[in-house]
């Protein structure tokens, strides 16, 4: 039986069930993102949007143009900033956040005094992720005097953008921490809540496919902050992600994911922290002596 599905009201096209299997193998093969059933109709919807706008009436015809030239391969990255969830906001999980408050202010009293922190927001969406991090690091390193620098990366070009801007909603505020609030934010004249110059700067933004993480260089993180990415890749690929995170860690290093992304994952350089509100992992301190013992 092959189901139509169409918005009530809508002047979209019909997606079938066959037009359906292809967009998902697709959207999976390209960016490891699987798209459910339940899901069917924001595909639908998404993918219908951007068909309006650029005047294709045909779902077959429209994705004949994404999978092919160069015109295709411009076209996808503005269809996948539609497709990918960028739903966040600062300070999205406080019991995550104060994990690494903690870790940062302890790794302060042993860092050696050239030695920066470096921290990486895994899909950093539009930033405020990644300057969460930044005000964390800054309260304690910057403070302090000492140097940090936090990486964001994202599949989206268009989340991105935003991000480098570091202008957000008024509403953004109230999630901001009041101990922060006053030496990181600024009301801009734009009407916007802005992220101070002095943060801004300690941040940079790439756009990174996390199918693709073995090519991306960056090194010797202290924090990796992993979180709301993982649930939307099949199980066995959340262990490859992970993995890959995992050699890019310091000894002593820190790997926060989403509470439950997964679920009885152990790897062998990795400790699991305990506590029942939030999944980290700490790089363990012997890992030469590991990579030996394995080969």
């Amino acid at each position: 039986m092959n189901h139509q599905i169409r918005p009530a009201g809508s002047q979209l096209p019909e997606l079938s069930d066959e037009q359906f299997v292809r967009w998902q193998a697709l959207l999976e093969e390209r960016t490891g993102n699987r798209m459910p059933e339940q899901r069917r109709v924001f595909l639908q919807t998404s993918i219908g949007i951007r068909m309006r706008e650029i005047g294709c009436k045909d779902f077959s015809e429209y994705y004949t143009k994404v999978v092919n030239g160069p015109s295709g391969a411009i076209e996808w990255n503005t269809l996948v900033d539609r497709l990918t969830v960028q739903e966040t906001r600062f300070f999205r999980d406080p019991d995550s956040l104060e994990f690494v408050s903690q870790y940062v202010a302890r790794t302060l009293k042993t860092a050696a005094a050239h030695e920066t922190l470096e921290m990486w927001s895994v899909g950093c969406s539009s930033g405020e992720e990644a300057y969460s991090l930044a005000m964390v690091a800054d309260y304690h390193w910057g403070r302090a005097g000492r140097q940090y620098a936090v990486t964001g990366t994202d599949i989206s070009t268009f989340v991105l953008k935003k991000a480098r801007t570091a202008g957000y909603s008024t509403a953004a505020l109230g999630w901001i921490p009041h101990e922060y609030q006053n030496d990181y934010c600024n009301l801009g004249d734009d009407g916007k809540v802005h992220v101070v110059d002095s943060l801004r700067q300690r941040c940079c933004f790439t756009q990174v496919n996390l199918l693709n993480l073995s090519a991306f260089p960056l090194q010797s993180q202290h924090v990796i902050y992993c979180q709301n990415v993982l649930i939307y890749f099949r199980r066995w690929r959340r262990k490859e992600i992970l993995s890959e995170l995992a050699e890019r860690l310091v000894p002593g290093g820190i790997l926060v994911i989403g509470l439950g992304e997964i679920v009885d994952w152990h790897h062998p350089l990795l400790e699991p922290v305990k506590g029942g509100k939030l999944t980290a992992f700490v790089r363990k301190h012997n890992d030469t002596k590991m990579e030996s013992d394995r080969r």
